[in-house]
């Protein structure tokens, strides 16, 4: 009985993990007749981002703006747009941003290249800081003149 009762509990769990798996949000409404453009589409959506939920897809994203930009480049598919001019438009419409790997060239060059220099400078003000502390004297450990030195000596004493 408690082995059945397992095998029913592993069983459920093993398809609650199953079924966890990336679900697409594209709804059936939306896929294309065409397969081969109903791939460049899917291909196209997996590099755009959704406005509203931020790090994921167009093809991951339930929200409303998502579903409005896969209708678009499906749209500008069938319209005849190659996969450059389709995402072109998309990014000349809402900016870079919708771009889930940004391009490293122009203005971007200086966000790309910002990490690399932060650490450098790091770097270059660790190693200023290390030189400059090594060049420091040390005190003299018996800088008291014989008659301070006889007060310290009365001092402890008592």
């Amino acid at each position: 009985m408690i082995l059945k009762n397992a095998m029913k509990a592993l069983t459920v769990v093993l398809l609650m993990l199953g079924l966890a798996g990336p679900a697409l949000a594209v709804q059936p409404d939306e896929i294309l007749s065409d397969p081969q453009l109903e791939s460049r589409a899917r291909v196209i959506s997996k590099d755009l981002r959704c406005l509203v939920c931020r790090n994921e897809s167009i093809d991951d994203s339930n929200a409303e703006l998502a579903r409005d930009l896969r209708l678009l480049v499906r749209e500008r598919l069938v319209a005849g747009d190659s996969n450059d001019e389709v995402v072109e438009f998309v990014v000349d419409r809402y900016g870079e941003y919708v771009l889930l790997r940004p391009k490293t060239g122009g203005s971007n060059l200086l966000l790309w290249a910002a990490g690399p220099m932060a650490f450098l400078l790091a770097l270059l003000l660790a190693g200023t800081y290390l030189r400059r502390r090594s060049r420091v004297t040390e005190p003299v450990e018996n800088s008291l003149n014989d008659d301070e030195q006889a007060r310290l000596k009365e001092i402890l004493k008592d």
